[in-house]
């Protein structure tokens, strides 16, 4: 299979894609800056926003530019920034978000270690903060106590940020694992449907090329001395041929792209068997169709496997046989059908230059639709092809 090209996008969409790292930071850098400063108007000691409180507040969203190249990297930088400001005593706000962000990606992206790693040191530096140090380095101490709920509400916040990364994390890889399954799902389904089309091709050229092989034997054999006979054997090569054409037009024409033409003929089924006995026939092969049961109409898929395995077989026989004769049998079963084609041997034959591969694809082709093909001699010099296809669709 070829690889698939990326979808096209137009110019703005690629551009925009391309500088939202940029953007997204700018927004998380206005948002620590503004509400921090709103934020700031309803606390009581605390350090008053300066210079370098901003310049901290909006270091922590310019180091989120990198986060998808080196998120560890970009967590530790946030995860400094947001201690530092903490320990210089200036005001609560969301002043953590560009922390939160560089946590999530760092889940994301597989840091797990590294994420919980600056978790808990962040929230060491906090209780440092709140309860050893000052509350500011330029002020003495506030008598500050222990406040559990406080803790437990820092905690919370601290859990939910953990919950909602592995969340995301979570999600992502399930959304990977669903598109690799798709991925191979289809890879499977292409083949399959490789398989399947090189039976096809294998049963149509093997059977027909086999024919022809036969009838340009007799008519270089016979032109000079009965031209007649010859112009016979001609004429099969030519019907065989255009034959053959045919079949192999219908089966390339699955690979033309969806909308094309359908196919123009039907598939082969049961009601072809005669017309393949009398091309065998043309090539030496007398052929007996013999039927018991009542018969049922079979699906296309099981009345082409049907047709198939006889035609394999027939085209076999004239192949690796010296037999003159072939019988094919029908057991219409209320189980199923039971295709059967022996011949009385020896071995012998034209060996037109067969693939090995008959049997074998015979065999998967019968099995993909529930049903068994047994192959194997029979009698005293013969071969025996016995084909079991159920009835009851798979």
């Amino acid at each position: 299979m070829t690889d698939v090209p990326p979808p096209w996008r137009p110019p703005w969409v690629r551009a925009a894609k391309a500088g939202w790292p940029v953007a997204a930071s700018v927004v998380v850098g206005v948002v620590q800056v503004v509400g921090t400063s709103v934020a700031s108007r309803h606390q009581t000691g605390r350090e008053p926003l300066d210079a370098f409180a901003v310049a901290l507040l909006l270091l922590g969203p310019a180091l989120l530019v990198f986060r998808r190249r080196r998120p560890v990297a970009v967590l530790v930088g946030t995860t400094a920034v947001t201690g530092v400001y903490l320990v210089a005593g200036y005001p609560y706000g969301p002043m953590f978000l560009s922390m939160v962000v560089a946590f999530v990606v760092a889940v994301q992206a597989g840091h797990r270690r590294a994420a919980w790693a600056c978790a808990g040191v962040f929230y060491l530096v906090h209780l440092l903060v709140s309860y050893v140090l000052p509350a500011s380095w330029r002020r003495p101490p506030d008598g500050r106590t222990f406040s559990g709920w406080q803790e437990l509400g820092v905690t919370a916040w601290l859990l939910l940020v953990f919950a909602a990364a592995e969340l995301i994390r979570f999600r992502r890889e399930q959304m990977a694992a669903v598109r690799a399954a798709e991925a191979e799902s289809e890879r499977r389904r292409a083949d399959e449907e490789r398989l399947r089309m090189a039976r096809e091709l294998h049963d149509i050229l093997a059977h027909s090329i086999s024919l022809i092989h036969v009838q340009a034997g007799v008519a270089l054999e016979l032109m000079d001395t009965r031209p007649e006979q010859a112009r016979t054997a001609l004429t099969t090569i030519k019907a065989a041929s255009k034959e053959a054409l045919g079949e192999v037009r219908e089966v390339l024409g699955t690979l033309r792209t969806p909308g094309s033409a359908a196919p123009r003929s039907p598939a082969p089924g049961l009601d072809r068997l005669d017309e393949l006995a009398a091309q065998a026939g043309h090539a030496g092969l007398a052929v007996t169709i013999r039927a018991e049961g009542t018969p049922y109409e079979l699906p296309a898929a099981r009345g082409l496997a049907a047709f198939r395995v006889v035609q394999e077989a027939l085209t076999n026989v004239l192949r690796h046989s010296a037999a003159r004769r072939a019988e094919v049998l029908l057991q219409w079963r209320a189980d199923g059908l039971v295709v059967q084609v022996e011949d009385p041997g020896p071995a012998g034959g034209t060996d037109a230059g067969g693939t090995g591969t008959g049997l074998v694809g015979m065999r998967e082709r019968v099995t993909s639709l529930g049903g068994t093909v047994e192959a194997g001699p029979s009698g005293d010099a013969g071969f025996r092809v016995r084909a079991r296809l159920p009835r009851n669709a798979r």
